[in-house]
């Protein structure tokens, strides 16, 4: 798959268990973040809900990707992982089910996201939890946040408002 030519080459289970292929979020702005519920950085979905909030209507869509692959902070089930999320952040924007966004088991979307030949500009593995990529209306990689850039960072919104200017 690192042959795929943007996010729309690639599906993932929706954390209740039903498929997606992500060319359902064609033509719009996407944020991908890999989550996690017991991290230092788990404040984050409450700004991930907020840009959520703020942009939708503009095309912004957030995916959430919980995965446990650093020191055990995503330990739960999906249906655990929904319910903390909805219940503790009000998160409504689309979760998918736990998945590995690095080592032997990673995901097809995140060996793409993270790959050299792929994504030469933003490559690099996921060194932690809450790491963004910004993906362009056509389904490219636009932009890359790590872990410390907090959602409503002034850079990260703005490049998600040029992103969404762009048409």
């Amino acid at each position: 798959m690192l042959d795929a030519k943007t996010i729309y080459d690639f599906s993932a289970d929706r954390i209740d268990g039903t498929p997606a292929r992500l060319e359902e979020y064609r033509g719009q702005v996407v944020l991908i973040v890999n989550t996690a519920s017991k991290c230092g950085f788990t404040h984050q979905y409450d700004g991930l809900q907020k840009l959520y909030a703020q942009y939708r209507e503009r095309g912004l869509v957030i995916l959430g990707f919980p995965a446990n692959n650093f020191m055990n902070q995503e330990p739960g089930a999906n249906t655990e992982i929904a319910e903390f999320c909805r219940l503790n952040y009000g998160v409504s924007f689309p979760m998918f089910a736990k998945l590995s966004v690095r080592g032997r088991n990673i995901h097809p979307l995140f060996a793409w996201l993270t790959s050299k030949k792929a994504n030469p500009e933003f490559a690099g593995k996921i060194t932690w939890n809450f790491n963004k990529f910004l993906i362009s209306r056509e389904g490219k990689v636009i932009g890359r946040f790590g872990s410390r850039t907090d959602p409503e960072d002034p850079q990260l919104v703005e490049a998600i408002e040029q992103a969404l200017d762009q048409r």
